[in-house]
């Protein structure tokens, strides 16, 4: 399995724009620039993104191991917060901050956070990631 996006980035780094798409469509031509990933311009950037697939992986990854105990999630929520900073060697993706809400009907709280931890360790971004991954998983009633 492949999938595919594109960036176009036209002029330097401070006053300079860039677009990004996807292959499927979802992104078509959608903005960045310094402003957008540095201060809070309108538009998206690389971390944010990462964030989006991120969380994704992440749920898709807990719902998976919840269903392997034979569990069946009603709702999994997650939130990234990716923490851009500049290091010694320069501007670094550092931490990944998970945060999750999931309601699962007749699920025990201590086996929740071992699927939850086992998920933050072995979905596809997680391992992707070269960044301190924190979580705070939370099992509704």
């Amino acid at each position: 399995m492949k999938r595919k996006a594109s960036a176009v980035w036209k002029g330097d780094l401070k006053t300079g724009k860039g677009n990004i798409s996807t292959e499927s469509g979802t992104l078509s031509n959608a903005q960045y620039s310094f402003q957008t990933r540095f201060e809070s311009g309108t538009g998206t950037n690389p971390e944010e993104l990462i964030a989006a697939a991120h969380a994704g992986c992440f749920s898709m990854a807990l719902s998976a191991g919840l269903g392997g105990l034979g569990m069946k999630p009603e709702k999994i929520e997650t939130s990234a917060v990716v923490s851009l900073d500049n290091t010694d060697k320069g501007w670094t993706v550092t931490t990944i901050q998970l945060d999750v809400k999931a309601k699962v009907p007749g699920m025990d709280a201590a086996a929740f956070q071992k699927a939850a931890n086992e998920a933050k360790a072995n979905c596809p971004i997680s391992r992707l990631l070269n960044a301190k991954i924190t979580m705070n998983a939370v099992l509704e009633k």
